[in-house]
């Protein structure tokens, strides 16, 4: 348990930093970090660094796939996480 809860706090935060960052590139112009791979971050345990970073930076909240996407990710990874303690 100790372990999941490490990883996902470190899955947390590299959402967020990702999110902030490209949010930073976007204003410069710079290199971008792809859709993808910013939903794939937030599929392996990241959702919640994701989320909070789309709403503290504003970063992609006019995007259906991330405003509807990300939330139903983390709910998955909810009933996921109760359900694998539960059993």
């Amino acid at each position: 348990m100790k372990a999941i809860l490490i990883y996902l706090l470190i899955m947390n935060a590299a959402g967020f930093l990702v999110m902030t960052a490209d949010k930073l590139f976007a204003k410069s112009g710079a290199f971008r970090v792809s859709e993808n791979k910013l939903l794939g971050i937030a599929a392996i345990g990241g959702s919640i660094g994701v989320w909070l970073a789309m709403y503290t930076v504003r970063h992609k909240t006019k995007h259906a796939k991330f405003v509807i996407g990300v939330p139903l990710i983390l709910a998955l990874q909810i009933a996921l996480l109760t359900w694998l303690l539960l059993r």
